[in-house]
């Protein structure tokens, strides 16, 4: 244990850990709930690590997600999960005894309307929920409640072609009024659209868009993320109308912040030009508007979105209370191998990576944060952070000192941005309790400081097993910070 040079964590900060519905709940077949984006995506055995994460980015086609909605035969992870809905009771008392101040989790779409276009909600699906908060209340852990994180019912790419339909706004707005109607009284804390800049990488789970759609996927996929933000900003609008100042509306971006590979001025203007298509997301939900370098770029690549006159008046006058961001990694701009898009970019050759390839970089984590806060002076919630590997059993428990190691070096640039005024109000590493992979479908892509015994073929008794990283964490949590 070290002691951390920036121990300026401020009374109340809310420490704890994130995970998904879509990647933990299980029980795809109980209760009503339907299929989703993430319950669709087969463990892909025998494949590298890139190459499982290279079919990610190239998204799914249509025909491969109908059969896969049939398909009854191969494993499909996202569905089984670590059966946290049954187990929620359990490993929620797992999390206090680490002595969690929150926990960012979601309420699954497909759950409560499992179709998406239902005239009314599964009042089954609501009322499991509201024990699994009223469990989280009862241990004096603040719940963040994320209302859609890769869990778009598949009726809704298969029916309307995704979120780049129109009609999906009116649907999800619904679905966010329910959620409002139903847990505002308890839940302070709502992510409306889990990295909402993910579409630029993962535009099947982002927006349930399949990759032979749309002629031109681009154009749909700015579409898509303009209805996610009309809908944010309704359900912000719906909100203010509850007359409940202690509801707060965020959005949450994946950082996607990169560095210049070179002084050299091309790659310089090459990585603020690709940081500004990052920030089009957060400029238009906080500041209320469409940038003129956004216009541009959609300009240039001669893409049509369908923006209504009531569009902009909403996200004018409705913008967003606080900012979630995940962070892993960071990426270089070089202007001799990459193009404007933003998700063309190069690894850092100064930085050491994990089995998956994600570059470990600490300071990285500060200067987003810094970037964020200087731009928007909104709160920030970290939602996630964490880092991937494989563990071993020995002799019943797991040394996992390599984990405690980077999360300590992370939280030390969170203190460091605290220091500098950032308001970061809580961090919730990702995701405490193992759990199946999103890139990759793995369960041995393991995040956790609780160890979950089940393989990547499913297989494994379900059984928790405890972590030295579960011990180190909730020493920082005891000391705020300073012991990590």
């Amino acid at each position: 244990m070290k002691e951390n040079k920036f121990p300026y964590f401020p009374k109340g900060f809310l420490w704890g850990g994130a995970q998904a519905a879509s990647q933990a709940d299980g029980a795809y077949n109980e209760d009503g709930k339907g299929l989703n984006s993430s319950d669709v995506q087969p463990y892909l055995k025998g494949m590298s690590n890139s190459e499982i994460q290279k079919l990610e980015t190239d998204g799914m086609k249509i025909e491969q997600v109908r059969k896969n909605v049939k398909d009854i035969m191969d494993y499909f992870p996202k569905r089984f999960g670590i059966d946290f809905y049954h187990t929620y009771p359990e490993d929620i008392k797992l999390l206090a005894d680490m002595g969690f101040k929150s926990f960012r989790t979601s309420l699954d779409w497909s759950r409560i309307f499992p179709n998406g276009d239902d005239e009314e909600p599964n009042k089954v699906a609501l009322e499991h929920y509201d024990k699994m908060i009223d469990c989280l209340l009862s241990y004096g852990i603040e719940p963040i409640i994320t209302m859609n994180h890769y869990e778009t019912p598949i009726n809704i790419t298969l029916k309307y072609g995704g979120w780049p339909n129109r009609q999906v706004i009116q649907m999800f707005e619904k679905f966010g009024k329910t959620l409002l109607d139903w847990f505002g009284e308890k839940v302070k804390y709502w992510i409306v659209v889990n990295q909402i800049n993910m579409v630029q990488i993962e535009p099947f789970l982002s927006v349930g868009v399949c990759s032979d759609q749309y002629e031109n996927e681009e154009e749909a996929l700015y579409q898509a993320v303009h209805n996610q933000m009309v809908a944010a900003a309704w359900i912000k609008k719906y909100a203010v109308s509850l007359n409940n100042p202690d509801i707060q509306i965020g959005t949450m971006v994946a950082d996607g912040t990169t560095y210049p590979a070179t002084c050299k001025p091309d790659d310089v203007i090459l990585s603020m030009r690709q940081n500004r298509l990052q920030y089009f997301f957060t400029d238009v939900q906080f500041r209320g508007y469409y940038p003129e370098y956004a216009k541009n770029y959609l300009e240039q690549r001669g893409d049509k979105l369908d923006i209504k006159d009531d569009d902009l008046e909403l996200l004018s006058n409705n913008h967003m209370d606080f900012l979630a961001i995940s962070y892993y990694y960071s990426k270089v701009a070089d202007s001799t191998k990459n193009s404007y898009k933003p998700s063309d970019t190069s690894p850092n050759p100064y930085l050491r990576e994990s089995p998956w390839g994600w570059a470990v970089d600490p300071q990285g984590l500060y200067n987003t944060l810094s970037q964020y806060w200087d731009r928007y002076q909104k709160p920030i919630i970290i939602a996630e952070n964490g880092i991937g590997m494989y563990d071993k059993i020995e002799d019943g428990k797991i040394h996992d000192p390599y984990r405690s190691d980077y999360l300590s070096e992370h939280i030390e640039q969170v203190g460091r941005a605290i220091n500098d005024g950032a308001k970061v109000i809580a961090y919730c590493a990702w995701g405490p309790i193992d759990i199946v992979s999103c890139s990759s479908q793995q369960m041995s892509k393991r995040y956790g400081f609780i160890y979950v015994d089940k393989d990547d073929d499913g297989n494994g008794s379900g059984k928790r097993i405890l972590k030295d990283s579960y011990y180190w964490y909730k020493n920082v949590i005891s000391t705020n910070g300073k012991g990590i």
